[in-house]
């Protein structure tokens, strides 16, 4: 028997080589404990077939996870919220992927590097100004 339901690969792949296995890849599980904005769940939604895409399933401690709503949200704790979303990542319907994967690649296309640094700068300045207030007001 040559086939394995979970391939768990711990090593360097080259770009373009990570961006195949993810494309083969029928559900992508992202499941960190704690996390900031976790761009592996991004990349493997970039990297999809349009035509049949793969489902994310990601931690509700993930950073993306505010942002990645239709991606199939777990806790990693639970081993039966795990065997559930991959359940049911694998037996999706084709239709219901590509609906989700299209919102999760707009979420990918709209949240770019110029808008998070837009966002930073933002947070920075509304910070500088309440502790400006704060200073004052004591």
């Amino acid at each position: 028997m040559d086939w394995q339901p979970i391939r768990y690969l711990n090593r360097t792949f080259r770009r373009d080589q990570l961006a195949g296995i993810y494309r083969a890849a029928k559900a992508g599980l992202v499941t960190p404990l704690r996390d900031g904005m976790n761009l592996v769940a991004k990349e493997y939604v970039a990297a999809q077939d349009p035509e049949d895409p793969g489902v994310l399933i990601l931690s509700r401690f993930a950073g993306a996870a505010e942002q990645m709503g239709e991606a199939l949200l777990v806790n990693p704790f639970s081993r039966e919220e795990l065997s559930e979303a991959i359940q049911k990542a694998l037996t999706m319907p084709r239709e219901e992927r590509i609906r989700k994967w299209k919102a999760l690649m707009k979420v990918v296309r709209d949240t770019d590097v110029a808008r998070w640094r837009d966002d930073y700068v933002q947070a920075l300045m509304a910070a500088s100004q309440d502790a400006r207030f704060i200073n004052h007001s004591s």
